[in-house]
């Protein structure tokens, strides 16, 4: 039997939200999700990679397109010795400096100090208006990522 979870991590993958904003926004997402098997809120210490799952299709460099699987896994493991204390690179193929948050990710991927989950939402995803929403009331924009285990 597989899984699928809406997760929604603040755009800045340092963001952490008090813990009033954190359950309001876990309660609006409930409210736009109430077919889901449970909404929960998670802090982390540190950002966390908050994969796709099973969706996952690849990362390419922002900057000049290039499938990015070759040294990827590479650059993650170098900033995770570090807790991600800094999550910028310089992409061995065009020597761009970016953020290992800001890859395309050819299926949404994001990291996160904070994510919102929404188990078996019953829906494919939630409306630009709704995603606006819990950013309005979490205090930070949010990245929609589908995650199917």
């Amino acid at each position: 039997m597989s899984d699928n979870w809406l997760r929604y991590v603040p755009s800045n993958p340092y963001f952490q939200p008090t813990a009033v904003a954190a359950e309001r926004t876990r309660a609006l997402l409930h409210t736009f999700l109430p077919d889901s098997e449970e909404v929960t809120a998670e802090f982390f210490n540190n950002p966390a990679f908050i994969d796709p799952g099973g969706n996952w299709s690849g990362v390419r460099c922002p900057s000049c397109g290039t499938d990015a699987e070759s040294w990827w896994a590479k650059a993650v493991s170098v900033a995770a010795e570090k807790n991600f204390v800094s999550l910028d690179i310089v992409t061995p193929c065009c020597q761009a400096k970016v953020s290992l948050n800001d890859l395309d990710y050819v299926w949404p991927a994001a990291f996160g100090c904070f994510v919102l989950d929404a188990m078996n939402p019953n829906v494919e995803r939630l409306s630009t208006e709704q995603v606006d929403n819990l950013g309005v009331v979490l205090g930070c924009s949010v990245r929609e990522i589908s995650q199917h285990l």
